[in-house]
């Protein structure tokens, strides 16, 4: 592959509405936008990273940085075959998972774009369509959550995901359950908001007959999460604490959990991705695709990856409108039937970005070239 040029562009993106979790509330989405040349071909990608370091410790600004200093310059001067050598190339640096996966990504689009293939195709996914659910962040009110689940069980989500935290657990769960029923696909989402020592609660959660709950413990912990598996029916999904494949082995090897949350920004791209994935097809341990408030570029690259075989759980990947007035690909992201996606059969990411939009929202942009850059 022949890259020669990698262009950055941050933008912000505004939310319809506020979207709250354990963290704190997220009003707009600072997204930086990863444009990988290649002759009159072009790969996209977004990072996930927030302008805070409360889901990780990396940020927009961390993440700018590490592609400008070290990532974007060594892969303009080493240059590589195929995507899967961009894991191995920055393979010495530690962590900066978000950072060398937008990158990552973006050679992945451009390098199935130059083969004429679809990303789902060339990193091996085999479905047509893909089940998708919904998350929803903490509300205001038990009535305004009741709404919210009643208007995307009317658009057919196949998965109901709603946050949690202390003081907002039992009772919205509860209503939920006496509102709908026992039957609809339910799962609780503590983003590590809880110990040990809330150990009783969150046993009380087994009554609700749950998909799963997802992080309650510390978001680098395996061992205490453990613990609580070996005492909770409903089963525990690893998200913050895994960001390898190697993670997942020792988290299975330990019963830490019974489902994997795959979120590819999180484990450092496409590569490691579908490692874990196969990993945990392996072990019999069903994974999905989570959504850290993607805009349409890296909800394409979700649906992508969403298309193998073991993404057996509806993932976070619902459609464009859930959380935007306007995308920044063309066409938006829809339901091409309650709860379901149609995969994209065109080359690359398969959708066409919204240019005119993204430099209306461009705060910041740089573009590098081969015989311009300095690694550091």
């Amino acid at each position: 592959m022949d890259i020669n040029q990698i262009a950055l562009q941050r933008i912000k993106l505004p939310l319809k509405s506020p979207f709250e979790t354990s963290f704190g509330k997220v009003t707009e989405k600072d997204i930086i936008i990863v444009k990988a040349f290649s002759d009159d071909k072009v790969g996209f990608a977004e990072s996930v990273a927030m302008p805070y370091p409360i889901y990780n410790e990396e940020t927009t600004g961390t993440v700018w940085h590490m592609l400008e200093k070290y990532l974007i310059p060594q892969l303009l001067d080493k240059g590589i075959q195929e995507p899967k050598d961009v894991s191995e190339m920055f393979s010495y640096i530690r962590r900066n998972n978000m950072a060398k996966a937008a990158l990552e990504m973006a050679v992945w689009d451009l390098y199935s774009k130059l083969k004429g293939q679809p990303l789902s195709a060339v990193l091996g996914g085999k479905r047509s369509e893909i089940e998708v659910g919904v998350s929803i962040g903490i509300e205001d009110s038990i009535e305004t959550l009741l709404n919210r689940v009643e208007g995307f069980l009317e658009n057919g989500y196949k998965k109901i995901k709603v946050k949690i935290k202390p003081g907002w657990d039992l009772e919205p769960v509860e209503a939920i359950r006496k509102k709908f029923g026992d039957q609809i696909p339910l799962m609780a989402d503590a983003n590590s908001a809880y110990s040990l020592n809330d150990k009783q609660l969150l046993k009380e959660l087994d009554q609700f007959n749950l998909m799963m709950v997802e992080q309650p413990l510390a978001h680098d912990d395996i061992i205490d999460h453990a613990k609580l598996q070996a005492e909770m029916k409903t089963p525990i999904c690893l998200d913050e604490s895994i960001h390898s494949a190697e993670d997942a082995r020792k988290a299975i090897e330990i019963n830490a959990c019974k489902i994997i949350n795959i979120k590819v920004g999180r484990v450092g791209g496409l590569t490691e991705a579908i490692k874990m994935h196969d990993l945990c097809e392996e072990n019999n341990i069903p994974v999905w695709c989570g959504g850290m408030l993607e805009a349409g570029i890296g909800r394409a690259h979700n649906i992508a990856i969403a298309s193998l075989s073991n993404f057996s759980i509806p993932g976070d990947t619902s459609a464009s409108s859930r959380y935007f007035d306007e995308d920044i690909i063309l066409p938006e992201v829809t339901l091409s039937k309650p709860g379901i996606i149609t995969v994209p059969e065109q080359p690359g990411i398969g959708f066409d970005i919204n240019q005119e939009l993204i430099d209306k929202l461009t705060v910041n942009e740089q573009v590098y070239k081969r015989d311009t850059v300095t690694f550091y």
